[in-house]
C-alpha cells in the first residue's frame, strides 16, 4: 500500500539564529523530489551538537539561513516514501538513512578511492539542505544509506554519523586484535560507540573519562580498564601502566579538551598512533587552545603518527551498520517524542547527555 503523502509535514526549525537561538516545532511543505533523488519519511533522527553549531552561527562557514536552510540534523532514519524520475535503484518501502555528507561528486581521486567525505564537492545536509529535525526529506538516491534488517530506526540514526565516524578511525588506525586502543572521552556519543566497536573488533580497550556513571558504562560496554580524569593525577602514567608498561597501540580522541590532546601522545608506545576525532561533540575547543601536538623529540623518539579522520564514508555506515545488526554496536540514547525536540537540543547545548539523544517523530 502506497502511503499518502501530506503537503507538509512537522519540524524542528531555528528562530533566531545565532547566540541566542532557540527552537521551534512547525509546519513546513514537503519537498517534491528531483529526478535522482528519493524521498524519506523518517521515523527517528539524532541530536548532534554541530547541529547546536550550525543554529549557533559561531563556526567559520557561511550560516544555515545563507542557503536558506532553517532545520538542521543528518542522523536521520527512516523509509523511501516517493521516487524521483531516474531511481532505479531504490523502491517505495526501503529503509533508508541519511548522513553529514549530502552528496559527492563521484568524478575525483578521492571518490574514487573511497574517501568521498573529503571531496571538495561535498555539501552538509543540515546546512545547506534541509536536514533530518524535518520529517520529510530529499536525499539524493546514489548517496543515501541503506539500513539492514535487524537494526531499528532508533539505532541506525546515531551510527549515521557517530557510528561511522568512530568506524572510519579504527579502520584508518590499522590497529589489530589484541592491541590496546584508548579512548579519552569514552563515554560520549562517539566515544561510546568506539568502546564497542573496538572491543568487536579484538582490541583490548582502555575508557578514559570522568565519574561513576561514565566508568560503569564504559566497562559494561567492553573496556577491560578505565581510567577517571577527575581522580588520577596523572592519566597518562595511568594509561601506559595499563597497557603493559609500554602504552597504547593507538589513542582515538573522542573528547575535545586541551588536556585530551595534550596528553594522548604521553599515552602512546613506540610506533603508537593518536588518532584525532573529537570536533563536533559537545564543543569545539577555541582556536588555538587545543593542539594535536607534541615535542618533535618524543615525536622522533617514539616513531609517532598523528592522524585526522573526518565522518565515515558509505562503505564505513555500511559497515558500522553491519556491526549493529550482528548485535555488536548498540548506541546509548534517550528518547525524545517530536514535541520535546525544542527540550533535547538545550539539553545538549548545556552538555548534560551521556551517549546520544534521539527524537522519535512518530510519539
Amino acid at each position: 500500500m502506497i502511503e499518502s503523502i501530506p503537503q507538509t509535514c512537522k519540524a524542528g526549525v531555528v528562530v533566531n539564529e545565532g547566540p541566542d537561538f532557540h527552537l521551534a516545532v512547525e509546519d513546513v511543505p514537503v519537498p517534491e523530489p528531483g529526478p535522482d533523488d528519493i524521498l524519506i519519511k523518517l521515523n527517528a533522527t539524532g541530536i548532534c551538537y554541530s547541529d547546536i553549531h550550525y543554529m549557533l552561527n559561531d563556526l567559520p562557514i557561511p550560516s544555515m539561513s545563507s542557503f536558506g536552510v532553517r532545520s538542521p540534523g543528518h542522523e536521520g532514519a527512516g523509509v523511501v516514501v516517493k521516487l524521483g524520475s531516474n531511481v532505479k535503484n531504490w523502491k517505495v518501502g526501503d529503509r533508508a538513512g541519511i548522513k553529514p555528507a549530502y552528496d559527492v561528486c563521484f568524478n575525483c581521486e578521492l571518490c574514487w578511492s573511497g574517501r568521498e567525505t573529503y571531496c571538495e564537492e561535498s555539501p552538509q545536509i543540515g546546512l545547506q539542505f534541509p536536514g533530518s529535525y524535518q520529517q520529510y526529506v530529499l536525499s539524493p538516491a546514489r548517496y543515501t544509506s541503506r539500513i539492514p534488517d535487524g537494526v531499528d530506526d532508533f539505532t541506525a540514526g546515531p551510527i549515521m554519523c557517530s557510528g561511522s565516524t568512530i568506524y572510519a578511525s579504527l579502520r584508518e588506525s590499522g590497529l589489530k586484535p589484541g592491541d590496546w586502543a584508548v579512548f579519552p572521552g569514552a563515554g560520549g556519543g562517539v566515544g561510546h560507540m568506539g568502546v564497542q566497536l573496538a572491543k568487536a573488533m579484538g582490541m583490548r580497550v582502555v575508557g578514559v573519562d570522568g565519574g561513576d556513571e561514565k566508568r560503569e558504562l564504559c566497562m559494561k560496554l567492553g573496556c577491560e580498564a578505565f581510567v577517571d580524569f577527575t581522580r588520577t593525577k596523572d592519566v597518562a602514567e595511568e594509561v601506559v601502566k595499563i597497557c603493559d608498561g609500554k602504552g597504547a597501540h593507538g589513542v582515538f580522541v573522542t573528547a575535545t579538551s586541551k588536556q585530551a590532546y595534550e596528553s594522548a601522545p604521553l599515552m602512546t608506545r613506540v610506533s603508537g598512533k593518536v588518532m584525532c576525532v573529537g570536533l563536533r561533540e559537545w564543543i569545539f575547543p577555541p582556536t588555538g587552545t587545543a593542539m594535536a601536538g607534541a615535542d618533535p623529540l618524543l615525536f622522533v623518539g617514539k616513531n609517532l603518527t598523528i592522524s585526522g579522520t573526518k565522518v565515515g564514508s558509505l562503505l564505513d555506515t555500511e559497515k558500522a551498520l553491519q556491526f549493529a545488526a550482528r548485535g555488536l554496536l548498540k548506541p546509548i540514547y534517550e528518547v525524545f517524542p517530536l514535541e520535546k525536540m525544542p527540550e533535547a537540543v538545550e539539553k545538549l547545548r548545556a552538555g548534560k547527555v551521556a551517549g546520544r539523544l534521539v527524537v522519535d517523530f512518530n510519539s
